[in-house]
């Protein structure tokens, strides 16, 4: 009879955790730990260019942007960082054309606009608009009025309309609007955005380099991780049961 029950018992726990397994959900968005001597972020990259999203995460899960600097910083712009070249560079050297040796396909969405701490690729001026493949920088900005908005529209984006969603963001967070469709926005930073703000306040050389080295660090956030940080922001509670933990042992780190 025992060793009846025994089967049963151990059926039943096959099938709750092939159901499990079966069942097991990706997180909406992937999540990228920014860590910088100024502080630190967390960013959210968008589904809405997955080229960008997947060549990012890529260099992160590889350890690319480790110990590599913000090598150019302009007060109330942006913030930029990703040139491989900073890692080991000089005072006073010149950095921005380091990365590897291929380029991005520019993703430029309407309704991904340059507002305040919003994560953009940079580039050169091919014209085709393709991204660095590393390069990317962190919007700061600044707050504009709606006459500020009326003027760029005609002397810098040739006449191009500004939408309500654009206007609203950049007249009360901020941001770097004359960008808008140049070049790819491709995640934002959800958390921490007063790191922008401790970069962008340090004292630059005249190719807008800090004085002194900034450094950053970025680890990916695994799905478990991921999972949990959306459950939190849905109002539910993380899970981080023994169960849990035992179904992740049959999943993926990364997703």
């Amino acid at each position: 009879m025992m060793s009846f029950l025994r089967k049963v018992t151990l059926i039943a726990i096959c099938l709750l955790v092939t159901g499990e397994l079966m069942a097991a959900k990706k997180p909406l968005y992937y999540y990228v730990q920014l860590k910088t001597d100024k502080g630190e972020g967390l960013l959210r990259l968008y589904n809405e260019t997955p080229l960008h999203r997947d060549n990012f995460v890529k260099l992160v899960k590889e350890s690319y942007y480790d110990s590599l600097l913000f090598h150019r910083v302009i007060q109330h712009f942006m913030v930029q960082g990703g040139d491989p070249n900073s890692k080991d560079a000089v005072a006073g050297q010149m950095l921005g054309t380091g990365g590897p040796d291929y380029k991005v396909d520019a993703e430029i969405r309407e309704g991904l606009f340059h507002k305040r701490g919003t994560l953009a690729a940079a580039r050169d001026n091919n014209p085709e608009k393709k991204s660095s493949a590393s390069q990317f920088y962190l919007v700061q900005g600044k707050v504009f009025t709606d006459a500020s908005l009326d003027s760029l529209e005609q002397m810098r984006m040739g006449g191009k309309k500004f939408s309500d969603q654009q206007r609203e963001a950049y007249k009360t967070v901020g941001g770097v609007p004359h960008l808008d469709g140049n070049y790819t926005v491709f995640g934002e930073l959800m958390v921490g955005d007063q790191l922008i703000d401790a970069i962008a306040a340090v004292e630059t050389d005249d190719r807008d380099r800090p004085i002194e080295d900034v450094r950053m660090s970025m680890t990916l956030l695994t799905r478990r991780e991921a999972l949990n940080l959306e459950r939190e922001a849905a109002g539910l509670k993380a899970k981080k049961g023994v169960f849990t933990k035992f179904i992740d042992l049959f999943s993926s780190k990364y997703y």
